[in-house]
């Protein structure tokens, strides 16, 4: 636990301060729980439909510090939902959640196109100004957005993933001027290939092709994205904002 980077200051009070992680129950979701509630914050957990991983996560830890909320954020009344199942102030909020499609943009419907923007831009624009009042209010917080190498450099047959992670990372620097002078920083994490269950799907032959692409000749683990979070958490990243991290083995 750091106590410097996990209490604040709340008139004569030090108080526990309070994360929410947005996507939690994923392989890199529940990497980065672990690593969030290790540093003494009171965390929510958001999740969408696999409640199963949270309730592991709450068997690890307790739930002495640990809440959860179900919510779909790729409709409008699940950013809602979320919004009314937060019974305290945020100061951290590291968002997580995301989907993506593998295929020619000729074949991506209207129905695809809409949900995906609005899980992947719309429902963070409107968490983050719901809760942006509060940190500046505190002169304090703390926003990570977890988004993708393909956010920088872009991927044929994912162009809708592609533009919504990059409009992600244009979130992140724009909003990091806005409320420097606010005591608020906000970064990014990009990761590159993560061994997730996302990748299940890949043949061997596709994998071999996938990790001769990236010089460090494998795929990132999970933690080492949590890691990073971590990193952005500490003390040791003051200084640090509107930047994006890679976390790709050196592809990009």
């Amino acid at each position: 636990m750091e106590p410097a980077s996990c209490f604040i200051k709340r008139g004569e009070t030090y108080m526990m301060k309070r994360a929410l992680i947005i996507g939690a129950s994923g392989d890199i979701g529940m990497e980065i729980a672990d690593e969030v509630w290790s540093k003494g914050y009171y965390t929510y957990l958001h999740y969408n439909k696999d409640s199963a991983s949270i309730n592991k996560l709450i068997a690890k830890h307790g739930n002495e510090r640990l809440s959860s909320i179900q919510a779909d954020l790729s409709n409008k009344d699940g950013v809602k939902k979320l919004k009314e199942a937060l019974f305290t102030p945020v100061d951290v909020v590291i968002f997580n959640a995301g989907a993506t499609f593998y295929g020619l943009m000729t074949d991506i419907e209207e129905p695809l196109k809409d949900d995906m923007i609005q899980l992947n831009i719309t429902s963070l624009y409107s968490t983050v100004q719901y809760l942006l009042p509060n940190m500046i209010k505190n002169q304090d917080g703390n926003i990570i957005v977890i988004s993708s190498i393909w956010g920088e450099k872009g991927a044929a047959c994912e162009v809708l993933y592609s533009m919504t992670k990059g409009a992600q990372i244009a979130f992140v620097k724009s909003l990091a001027k806005e409320v420097a002078l606010n005591g608020i920083r906000v970064n990014s994490i990009a990761p590159g290939a993560v061994s997730t269950k996302m990748l299940h799907s890949f043949s061997d032959e596709e994998m071999t092709e996938l990790t001769n692409e990236i010089p460090m000749g494998r795929l990132a683990r999970p933690k080492e994205v949590a890691d990073a979070v971590g990193f952005l958490l500490s003390e040791q990243s003051s200084y640090i904002t509107g930047q994006v991290l890679g976390v790709n083995g050196g592809w990009n």
